[in-house]
């Protein structure tokens, strides 16, 4: 690199750093900073959105601060005919500040049913083959403090057991890959400040606004409960409290696991002794799971009745008991 282009490169990087003196964004940033393990390389998955955007500007500063090589990718999904337009707009806004997007699409037959759990393993996936390619196994996610209450209602409804209402967390992993999420506990309104001030700009999608969508539905009664004085702070301690119990219920499984399973890579095959049905139900049932998903190579679990059925009909034969 030149030294006229060096320089343009340190002007821009010390623009973006400008933005820190803003009381607001570098409390935010501080708490993303802290939430990342140093010298880990990240895909930062973008969609246009305020809290992507201020995904990538944190990302952005996290790299130069520390000198890490981060990739930033949009997926267009092709599901709505703006959306080709939107991902060269959120390309060349992002550009504009050297942060380098790169879009992804989704090609093919598009599902008429369940579009947005599709879409979101298809997303997944695009950005699992990039973690392959470049040899990356961080990604970062924009899921904020607004998406965990509206997940916690969502599987509340769906009458999801302990492990399932407290499943959003900082960290996952899919495939070997960590799933990461270090703006937890910011808030939406937070992050909306964000791009606002850094890039004047965010996309607002449609489909965030659309009823039929039962995430929107939810995100609507979040906001009937706000009127009716839902303190949000308390929501999210008692969230943090069934995580506690949650975490005990994990040191048991992983007992089980440990000590009563023997898993074949050769042969793709569990050997499950006669200890492992054992336990209390909720361990397991977790511990099953997590079997069966192994053997199955996916990533979200089975349905809880499907789950108990089989495992019902296991404990009906003598020799499991």
């Amino acid at each position: 690199m030149n030294q006229k282009n060096l320089n343009a490169l340190n002007k821009i990087h010390k623009n973006l750093l400008n933005y820190l003196k803003d009381q607001k964004i570098n409390q935010i940033y501080k708490k993303f900073e802290l939430s990342l393990a140093k010298g880990k390389n990240f895909i930062v998955a973008v969609s246009g959105g305020p809290d992507s955007l201020a995904l990538a500007f944190f990302a952005k500063i996290y790299s130069i601060k520390h000198k890490t090589d981060c990739k930033f990718f949009v997926i267009d999904h092709r599901l709505r005919k703006e959306s080709q337009e939107e991902a060269k707009i959120v390309k060349k806004k992002l550009n504009e500040s050297l942060i380098n997007l790169q879009v992804l699409r989704w090609n093919g037959k598009k599902p008429k049913k369940n579009i947005q759990s599709i879409a979101r393993k298809k997303r997944y996936a695009l950005l699992l083959e990039q973690c392959s390619k470049y040899k990356i196994n961080n990604i970062l996610l924009g899921h904020h403090y607004d998406d965990l209450i509206e997940n916690f209602l969502i599987r509340l409804t769906r009458g999801s057991g302990l492990n399932g209402l407290v499943s959003f967390s900082k960290k996952t992993t899919l495939n070997d890959v960590n799933l990461l999420r270090p703006l937890i506990n910011i808030s939406k309104k937070d992050l909306i400040y964000t791009s606002k001030k850094v890039f004047n700009f965010y996309v607002i999608d449609p489909s965030n606004q659309n009823e039929k969508f039962k995430r929107v539905r939810i995100r609507n009664l979040i906001e009937n409960f706000e009127k009716e004085g839902l303190d949000k702070d308390k929501f999210l301690l008692t969230v943090k409290n069934l995580q506690e119990s949650n975490s005990s219920i994990k040191f048991y499984v992983e007992k089980n696991l440990n000590q009563n399973t023997f898993f074949s890579k050769k042969n793709k095959h569990v050997i499950l002794n006669g200890n492992f049905f054992k336990q209390s139900d909720e361990v397991m049932f977790r511990s099953f799971s997590i079997v069966l998903n192994l053997v199955n190579k996916k990533y979200y679990p089975s349905r809880g009745k499907k789950l108990k059925y089989v495992i019902d009909k296991l404990l009906e034969n003598d020799d499991v008991k």
